[in-house]
C-alpha cells in the first residue's frame, strides 16, 4: 500500500467539500454523523460475545427473516444518531417495512438516508466481518417538508455519496461522494478514522470470484458455463480462478474491491429477481465500485440506472472488475441468444 499522509475522516470530507465552491457543508455534517453511529456500532459489534446481544430477538424483519438482537442494535443507533441533525428529510431501513420520517420538532433537511444497518447478520455468532452500508440522496420533494417514498425511490445515478463500513479484524469505512473512493481505518485508541487507502482502484481484472455455489442447479445456463470457464485451466487467461465466499456481501466486496475479482448473486428459478436489496446494498456497492473502476449489472443493464419500483426491491447483482463482470454478461448473452436459435429450430 502507497503511504498516505495522517488524515483524518472530518478533516477528509472538509477538504473534498473545499474543492466544490458551491458546498454548504451539511453533506460533510451528515457523513460525521454517520461516522459517529458506526464508531458506537463497531464498538458492540466488538464486545458483543461479552453481552448479552448475540442470537435473535425471536422478531421478524419485512423480509420474513428472523432479526438478530445486534441488527436491531444497530439500526436503532442509526437512526438515534441521524434523525436529528437537521441534515435529513427522512430514512429507510432494510429492517423497517415503510420509510422512517423525521420527528416534526426536529429541523426537515434536503437528504435522504437509506441504510441497511448490519449486513451479512447471519454471521454474527460465528465471529465473520458484517458491515453496515449506506446510500444518500438529494430530495426530489419541497423543501421544508417531510420526506415521502418518492425522495427514497431514486435510481442508483441520483446518490451523492455511499459507502460502508466493515467491522473486522479493523474496522474500516469506505465511501465515494462521487469524486472517488477512500478509504478509513478506526484508530479505537483515539476514536478517530485515519485515512489509510487512498483513492482506491479495483483492478480491470481479477483471479477471484464469489458466489454460493450451493445454488448451481438453479441458475441461468449462461452463468453454470461461465462459473465452468473460471475453473478450467489456461495460463494465458490466467485461470482457473481461486473461489472466496463469506456471505457478506461487505466482506466479499471489500476483498474484491482491494484484489480484484467479481461478487456475483444472481437470480435464480426460486428466486427470479435475486434476493440482495436494490437500495439498500446493489446501489450503494455499485456507486462504490463504479468510482474505483469496476462494473455493476444485473447481468443486463447497469444496477444505478434501474429504476426503483419499491423500498425493499430485490435485484440480482454481477459486481467487481470491469473485465470479469463483462466476460460472465457475455456468457450470459450467449445462452439466451442460444436459447432462442433452439426454440424457434
Amino acid at each position: 500500500m502507497s503511504q498516505v499522509r495522517f488524515l483524518t475522516l472530518a478533516r477528509h470530507i472538509i477538504e473534498e467539500e473545499r474543492k466544490h465552491p458551491e458546498a454548504t457543508g451539511e453533506l460533510s455534517k451528515l457523513l460525521h454523523d454517520l461516522s459517529l453511529a458506526t464508531k458506537v456500532i463497531s464498538l458492540e459489534v466488538n464486545k458483543a460475545g461479552l453481552v448479552d446481544i448475540l442470537g435473535f430477538t425471536g422478531d421478524n424483519n419485512v423480509h420474513g427473516e428472523q432479526v438478530k438482537k445486534l441488527d436491531m442494535f444497530a439500526h436503532d443507533m442509526l437512526v438515534r444518531a441521524m434523525d436529528h441533525g437537521g441534515h435529513l428529510c427522512a430514512m429507510a431501513s432494510e429492517e423497517e417495512e415503510y420509510i422512517i420520517p423525521i420527528p416534526k420538532h426536529f429541523h426537515i433537511g434536503k437528504y435522504v438516508l437509506l441504510f441497511d444497518p448490519l449486513d451479512g447478520s447471519s454471521n454474527i455468532d460465528a465471529n465473520v466481518s458484517i458491515g453496515t452500508i449506506f446510500s444518500i440522496y438529494k430530495r426530489v420533494t419541497p423543501d421544508g417538508e417531510p420526506g415521502t417514498l418518492e425522495d427514497c425511490l431514486q435510481p442508483g445515478i441520483k446518490q451523492v455519496a455511499a459507502g460502508y463500513v466493515i467491522y473486522g479484524s479493523s474496522t474500516m469505512l469506505v465511501y465515494t461522494a462521487g469524486n472517488g473512493v477512500h478509504g478509513f481505518t478506526l484508530d479505537p485508541a483515539f476514536g478517530e478514522y485515519i485515512l489509510s487507502h487512498l483513492n482506491i482502484h479495483i483492478p480491470k481484472k481479477g483471479k477471484i470470484y464469489s458466489i454460493n455455489e450451493g445454488n448451481y442447479l438453479y441458475w441461468h445456463p449462461g452463468l453454470k458455463k461461465y462459473i465452468k470457464y473460471l475453473q478450467e485451466e489456461d495460463p494465458e487467461t490466467h485461470r482457473p480462478y481461486s473461489t472466496r465466499y463469506i456471505g457478506s456481501m461487505v466482506a466479499d466486496i471489500h476483498r474484491n474491491l482491494l484484489y480484484g475479482g467479481i461478487f456475483m448473486y444472481p437470480a435464480d428459478s426460486r428466486h427470479p429477481n435475486g434476493k440482495l436489496r436494490l437500495m439498500y446494498e446493489c446501489n450503494p456497492m455499485a456507486f462504490l465500485i463504479e468510482q474505483a473502476g469496476g462494473r455493476a449489472t444485473n447481468g443486463v443493464k447497469r444496477i444505478m440506472e434501474i429504476q426503483p419500483e419499491r423500498i425493499h426491491q430485490r435485484v440480482p447483482i454481477f459486481i467487481g472488475s470491469e473485465e470479469d463482470v463483462k466476460m460472465v454478461e457475455k456468457f450470459m448473452a450467449e445462452a439466451e441468444a442460444n436459447k432462442k436459435i433452439t426454440s424457434k429450430g
